[in-house]
């Protein structure tokens, strides 16, 4: 967190540092404030993530989270509303078996999210 925050040659500090997200100054040199704010890591899978990807690592932005979790929070992911429940694309895409590609092709179509996310995709005649 901080050497993605604060080290111009870290190899992510241009889609952190680089683009202003900071690390909060109660945690920039106290590990013991920042675990006292976000407590123990809960298994080796989880590590750090913000919440909304454009604040900063600070109390309220924090949470741990899984690798998968973490994948479904990045700024490249769209999120889609159907019947009042938003989730990543990938997510629907599990959900519902569509391949995430042909909802994103859908949405570019024009067509509405409901549709594009539970509309079963098309079977295509055997080629003979």
């Amino acid at each position: 967190m901080k050497k993605r925050c604060l080290n111009p040659r870290a190899k992510q500090f241009e889609d952190y540092g680089g683009r202003g997200i900071t690390v909060c100054d109660r945690w920039i040199n106290s590990f013991e404030n920042f675990f006292a704010d976000v407590g123990p890591r809960p298994s080796p899978e989880h590590s750090i993530d913000r919440i909304d990807n454009d604040g900063n690592y600070e109390l309220g932005n924090v949470r741990w989270a899984t690798a998968f979790e973490q994948a479904a929070n990045n700024r490249r992911n769209v999120s889609i509303t159907v019947d009042g429940e938003t989730l990543p694309a990938s997510e629907w895409a599990r959900r519902t078996g569509t391949n995430v590609y042909t909802i994103y092709d859908r949405l570019d179509a024009g067509w509405n999210p409901q549709r594009a996310v539970t509309e079963p995709p098309r079977k295509w005649p055997a080629a003979t």
